[in-house]
C-alpha cells in the first residue's frame, strides 16, 4: 500500500469513438456489466493501492459522471484532508472549456497538484479497461531511479492498425522505442496511458512543455524524451487481462467476453474488489415462464421471457414471450411483449415495443441511444 502517492484520472477525450453511447456521458461514465461504470475500474484500482488524494479532470459532458461520483463516499474518498477531488474545465483568458490536450488539461490544474502532499503520482485516461496494483508500479519506479514509468501490456489484443501507443522494451524494462498511430504497429507492448512520476517532476514537466507550445504528453513530450535520452523512461507490465474500449464493437465484444466467469474472475479480483455507487433495488424476479442462460442479471430486473447470453442492467422489465440473445440492456429498459433483440446495445430507459425485431450480425451490433423508443 502505498500513502505517499495521489492519483489523478482523465475523461476529457475519445468520447466521440462510442457514438451514441458517449452522446450524453463522458467515456468514463459509460455504464459496464451490469452496475459499474468505467472510471470504477481504474479509481478502485487506485483505491486498493491505499491511494486515498485521486483528482478526476473532467471536460465535456460530465454531469452524470459527477452524479456518480458524488463525495466518493463508495471508494472511501470522503475524508477531510484528502479524499475525491472532482476538477471540471473552467474558463478563463488562457482556457476556454476545452483542454487542447492531456498536457493542458494538467496545467489547468496545477494548482491541485502543487498544494498535494504526496511525493508520487499515478496518472491514467479510461478508456482503458483493466485491474492493476498501482503500489507495485510505484515501488518499482522508486527503485529503478526512472524520471518516468509506463504501464503497458503485451495482450496482441489491444493492437490496431493505424491507432494506439506502441513501446519497446529491452531486457532491463527501459523503454528505448515509442510509436504513434502507426499503420502497422512494429513494437508488441502497448502503452496504456497510465503511468507513474514523481509529483514535483511532473509539475516541472507539464509548465515547462505547454510554455513552448506543447499539450500531448506522448507525441511532444514523451517521444522526445525516449529517442533524445533526456529522461530514464521505463515499463511497468501489466499482467492481467486489458480491453480498449475505442469503437462500440469493443465495447460490445468487451461485454460478451465477460459472461465468461474466468475472464470476469480475472477482471474482478477477490483481493481487491471493484466498488461503485450503490443504489438500493429489489433482488431480481423471474417469472415461471421465464428462460435465462449464460446471462448477468442485475438488482431490480423482471425477467417474463427469454434472455440467453445477455447482460441486463438494473432495473430492466422484459415482457412475457420477449427473446433477448447476445444483447446488453442498460438500466430501467424495458422490453415489449414478443419482442425479438439479437446483438443489440440499448441505452439506459430505452422502450422497445411490443413485437419489435432488432437483429444485427455480432460484428455490427444495433446501437439505441438513451431514452428512446423503438
Amino acid at each position: 500500500m502505498r500513502n505517499d502517492t495521489m492519483g489523478i484520472i482523465y475523461t476529457g477525450e475519445r468520447d466521440q469513438q462510442l457514438r451514441e453511447l458517449t452522446i450524453h456521458r463522458a467515456v468514463a461514465a459509460v455504464p459496464l456489466c451490469g452496475r459499474y461504470r468505467l472510471i470504477d475500474f481504474p479509481l478502485s484500482s487506485m483505491v486498493n493501492s491505499g491511494i486515498r488524494n485521486v483528482g478526476v479532470i473532467m471536460q465535456r459532458n460530465y454531469h452524470s459522471l459527477m452524479d456518480h461520483l458524488g463525495s466518493g463516499k463508495e471508494w472511501d474518498l470522503h475524508g477531510k484532508r484528502n479524499g475525491l477531488v472532482i476538477l471540471p474545465p473552467f474558463t478563463t483568458n488562457d482556457n476556454v472549456g476545452m483542454y487542447q490536450g492531456f498536457l493542458d488539461a494538467l496545467r489547468s490544474n496545477l494548482n491541485y497538484i502543487r498544494r498535494s502532499k504526496q511525493k508520487y503520482v499515478v496518472i491514467t485516461d479510461t478508456h482503458m479497461l483493466f485491474t492493476t496494483r498501482f503500489d507495485d508500479m510505484v515501488t518499482s519506479h522508486e527503485a529503478s531511479g526512472a524520471d518516468i514509468t509506463l504501464l503497458y501490456t503485451r495482450d496482441q489484443g489491444l493492437k490496431r492498425e493505424s491507432s494506439g501507443r506502441y513501446l519497446d522494451i529491452d531486457e532491463n524494462q527501459n523503454v528505448v522505442g515509442l510509436e504513434v498511430d502507426p499503420s502497422t504497429p512494429r513494437f508488441n507492448a502497448t502503452y496504456m496511458e497510465a503511468f507513474c512520476m514523481e509529483r514535483e517532476k511532473l509539475a516541472e514537466l507539464v509548465d515547462t512543455a505547454v510554455s513552448r507550445g506543447q499539450y500531448h504528453l506522448t507525441r511532444d513530450v514523451l517521444m522526445h524524451a525516449i529517442y533524445s535520452k533526456t529522461m530514464k523512461v521505463r515499463g511497468f507490465e501489466c499482467e492481467s487481462k486489458a480491453w480498449n474500449l475505442d469503437s462500440v464493437q469493443a465495447y460490445f465484444d468487451c461485454n460478451m467476453d465477460l459472461l465468461d466467469p474466468e475472464t470476469r474472475k480475472a477482471l474482478f479480483p477477490a483481493d481487491r474488489p471493484i466498488l461503485t455507487k450503490l443504489r438500493d433495488e429489489m433482488p431480481a424476479r423471474y417469472f415461471p415462464a421465464a428462460s435465462v442462460k449464460n446471462s448477468l442479471i442485475a438488482d431490480g430486473c423482471v425477467i417474463e421471457g427469454t434472455v440467453e447470453n445477455c447482460i441486463l442492467f438494473r432495473g430492466v422489465h422484459v415482457e412475457k414471450g420477449a427473446v433477448l440473445r447476445n444483447s446488453i440492456v442498460m438500466q430501467d429498459g424495458q422490453i415489449g411483449a414478443g419482442a425479438e433483440l439479437n446483438n443489440c446495445i440499448l441505452d439506459k430507459q430505452t422502450t422497445v415495443r411490443n413485437g419489435s425485431r432488432l437483429i444485427a450480425p455480432k460484428s455490427y451490433p444495433i446501437v439505441i441511444g438513451k431514452n428512446m423508443t423503438v
